[in-house]
């Protein structure tokens, strides 16, 4: 009998929880549109208001600031796209990202090569908020949009959110935006009490389907006359009839996707570093010397070839990554690595291991061990041993 496999690529796809099919197959049953205003409307209206008033409270915000979107790519865009500002005040025209964003701020925003910044961070991977104070100073009397996730999608290195919203407020009229795609579910995220003035979100990172998630605006923010033109729904910032059965399951996940779970999976995390710093001693694990989510790993071995090991692991039935998920399933050396100052021939061995919901010390246990034969493997070709 196949024995199963281990799945340990959430930062990827975390698989939907059974809760949210059940929830989405409900949804799927409900005829109306959220828009009609008969009793099937009214019902399918219900349904889209609860799961809006779920992912608030999720983060921390006012329910009537959560605005759907098809994912965490188009809410990066939108508001990246030049038009977030606060009630009364002109928009942005300067923006300030992280050198380790993901693509969809640093490749996904709007404004003009020569009105962007890109602030360095440390070896580590975290931000250099020496470099933030310089720039806002720098740029004193305009105004600044500053984008920074809130932890890596590769390394889970989590980013200082609270002090960066300090040095914006310092400026005046900056305003701070995160990409928290990865840290939903895995680490406590309250938006109101950072003070953040916008949040995009990507419901397949913490249960949901795949191609809903949302923007969350703090009090006062707006995105001028709207991102997506149509019919006027989502408080006429998004046209479109709303995706109500993605929608009604990244409530019910929004639910669930509880960040009590993080001392369960860093002691898996760690139960498989250990294993490999045990039989690796020139492991390399990026992001070690700053605080990361508790489910990821980001590794090398000297010499392990990245493709290669992913094969070898799949052919061993475990499923990890080699970093960000959304290169059309490409192996090439990581920007954030880059970024971090790691060098080619290490950054392109980089693995990643990332636990969620459903992982279980048996998918840890066997992901170690495969790992381990990758490593004895490799040094036994090198003619030395661990």
């Amino acid at each position: 009998m196949t024995s199963p496999r281990a799945y340990l690529d959430h930062n990827a796809t975390s698989p939907v929880r059974p809760e949210v099919a059940a929830a989405v197959a409900r949804a799927l049953d409900l005829p109306g549109n959220p828009s009609s205003i008969h009793a099937e409307g009214r019902a399918a209206r219900a349904a889209l208001e609860k799961a809006r008033a779920a992912v608030a409270r999720r983060v921390g915000s006012g329910t009537g600031r959560v605005v759907f979107t098809s994912g965490g790519t188009e809410a990066a865009n939108a508001v990246l796209s030049g038009a977030l500002a606060r009630t009364a005040q002109p928009a942005p025209t300067r923006l300030l990202i992280g050198a380790t964003e993901h693509s969809c701020v640093s490749a996904g925003h709007r404004f003009p090569a020569d009105a962007v910044d890109v602030v360095p961070v440390d070896a580590a991977g975290v931000i250099d908020l020496s470099a933030v104070e310089a720039l806002l100073a720098r740029h004193a009397g305009t105004g600044v949009l500053i984008s920074i996730h809130a932890a890596n999608n590769e390394t889970g290195v989590i980013q200082p959110l609270g002090a960066i919203v300090a040095l914006a407020r310092s400026h005046g009229r900056a305003l701070v935006h995160s990409d928290a795609v990865q840290a939903i579910g895995k680490i406590p995220l309250d938006m109101a009490a950072l003070g953040l003035d916008a949040l995009s979100l990507s419901g397949h990172k913490f249960g949901a389907p795949k191609g809903v998630g949302a923007i969350v605006l703090a009090e006062g923010v707006t995105l001028g006359e709207g991102f997506l033109r149509g019919g006027g729904q989502e408080a006429r910032l998004r046209g479109g009839t709303e995706n109500l059965p993605g929608i009604v399951g990244l409530g019910v996940a929004a639910d669930l996707a509880d960040p009590a779970q993080a001392d369960r999976l860093a002691d898996l995390r760690d139960g498989i570093e250990a294993g490999l710093r045990a039989c690796a001693p020139d492991l390399a694990v990026f992001g070690a010397g700053a605080p990361r989510l508790p489910n990821t790993l980001s590794f090398a071995v000297p010499g392990l070839d990245a493709p290669t090991a992913l094969m070898r692991l799949d052919l061993s039935g475990v499923a990890i990554s080699s970093g960000s998920a959304c290169a059309s399933g490409k192996v090439a050396r990581s920007p954030v690595l880059m970024a971090m100052g790691v060098t080619p021939a290490l950054a392109a061995g980089a693995l990643r291991v990332s636990l969620g919901w459903n992982s279980t010390e048996s998918d840890a246990a066997r992901c170690r061990a495969a790992c381990e034969r990758l490593v004895e493997t490799l040094y036994r070709r090198q003619g030395h041993a661990a």
